[in-house]
């Protein structure tokens, strides 16, 4: 017997799409007045709002022109997508997990994407 939960389904989000999930869920949350929002939705809502930059349609662009290079998954579009990183510093702490490293030309690449939508 196990007490964790099965993982059903699993599903790459940008913070932009999250951001709208999260304001409809506040909507609803809204209408009833007795419903308090939670300690955590409530961080969450606070979180996408700060950190999100682009709109849902250019984050989801951006992913997909992300993937279209050679070294970037879909795991990882997501995450450069939702970091925007700025210079390879940034750039290869996303990368620090993996068991290879770009060179400069393939972070430059990929920081040339970044620049066309941030």
């Amino acid at each position: 017997m196990t007490i964790f939960k099965e993982i059903v389904d699993e599903e790459f989000l940008t913070v932009s799409e999250t951001k709208e999930l999260l304001a409809d869920i506040e909507a609803d949350r809204a209408l009833d007045e007795d419903r308090e929002l939670p300690y955590e939705l409530a961080r969450a809502i606070d979180h996408v709002n700060q950190f999100t930059v682009l709109e849902p349609e250019e984050a989801q662009t951006l992913v997909d022109d992300l993937q279209d290079l050679e070294k970037v998954d879909e795991a990882t579009a997501y995450k450069i997508a939702n970091l925007l990183p700025r210079n390879r510093d940034e750039l290869r702490s996303v990368y620090a997990q993996q068991r290879y490293s770009l060179s400069g030309d393939e972070l430059d690449d990929i920081l040339n994407v970044v620049a066309q939508y941030a």
